[in-house]
């Protein structure tokens, strides 16, 4: 299966801004693995008077790097795109430093109800501690010294995930629905893949030049990348689909056929996001289940699917 043309060249620079667009800084925490890459991506907007996006984790190193940086600055707004907890726990210590306000789509929330005895395996991951100041509507803006931000609602990776377009400039702060180095992890009931792909759709209708995310280096060029990660995403529910059809019963089994050159240490997500696409698969119809899907459950092509 052809993935989209993926960028590993990136040099995290730990604890230095560094400038990646005009009045545009990144700082990248260090806190390198399997899920984050090099680290996270706190990026710094404006001259004078900023914002900063996603803050990051609880990090002493960090949070001084971003005091280094900032100083001598006013820091208006504090913006969170979604509630991991390698994103926005750092957002409270940051306000107290400076007085900003924060500003997020909203808390952390799974993007459906939870099946009866269903465990969320990413509960540890999320900050549900997080209420922003200020719930940004899809489309709606702050505007602050030179500068102005606009919410852009994109769950599927959370459901509480937006980007950030920094209006007038075609930039876009994509965190982690867009990323140059790997797919998303798309994993219920935290996310959803029918929410993933429409999110994919709405970002592909605009016309940004440049997306900044959440780990790794910019996405150059925007509508390509994103064209060939949905081609990505349509091959892979084709080839869950292909293996529940050639006899394949649990995700278990999809997961060791269709991931099989994948990082082992990535087939726990994969698996997830196996039963990502399950899940729209039933909703589509192709596939049914007894009961609500799950990561053990038996999955069979719908009668008049095989």
């Amino acid at each position: 299966m052809a993935d989209p043309a993926f960028d590993l060249e990136f040099q995290p620079a730990y604890g230095t801004a560094v400038k990646v667009a005009e009045n545009v800084q990144r700082l990248t925490v260090n806190n390198p693995s399997a899920f984050t890459f090099h680290g996270t991506n706190s990026y710094i907007v404006g001259d004078h008077s900023v914002a900063v996006i996603d803050p990051g984790p609880e990090d002493e190193a960090h949070f001084q790097a971003l005091m280094r940086a900032l100083d001598g600055r006013e820091v208006t707004h504090i913006f969170v795109t979604h509630t991991h907890r390698d994103h926005s726990p750092l957002a409270k210590r940051l306000k107290a430093a400076t007085g900003a306000v924060t500003v997020a789509e909203g808390p952390h929330r799974a993007a459906r109800p939870l099946h009866e005895g269903e465990r969320n395996p990413f509960a540890e991951s999320a900050d549900s501690d997080f209420v922003p100041d200020l719930a940004l509507g899809d489309n709606e803006s702050v505007t602050g010294d030179g500068w102005a931000l606009t919410a852009l609602h994109t769950p599927g990776h959370t459901a509480n995930h937006a980007a950030f377009a920094l209006d007038r400039d075609g930039i876009v702060f994509s965190a982690d629905h867009v990323m140059a180095w790997a797919t998303t992890i798309v994993a219920p009931p935290d996310g959803a893949m029918s929410d993933y792909m429409a999110s994919l759709d709405r970002l592909l209708e605009r016309d940004d030049r440049l997306f900044l995310p959440g780990h790794g280096g910019p996405v150059n060029d925007p509508a390509a990348f994103m064209r060939g990660l949905r081609t990505h995403r349509r091959m892979r529910e084709k080839a869950v689909l292909t293996r529940i059809k050639a006899g394949d019963r649990t995700i278990a089994e999809m997961v060791k056929v269709i991931y099989r050159s994948t990082d082992p240490r990535l087939h726990g997500a994969a698996a997830l996001s196996v039963l990502a696409h399950i899940e729209d698969l039933i909703e589509k119809g192709l596939v049914e289940t007894d009961g609500p899907p799950s990561l053990t459950g038996i999955y069979l092509p719908r009668q008049g699917n095989v």
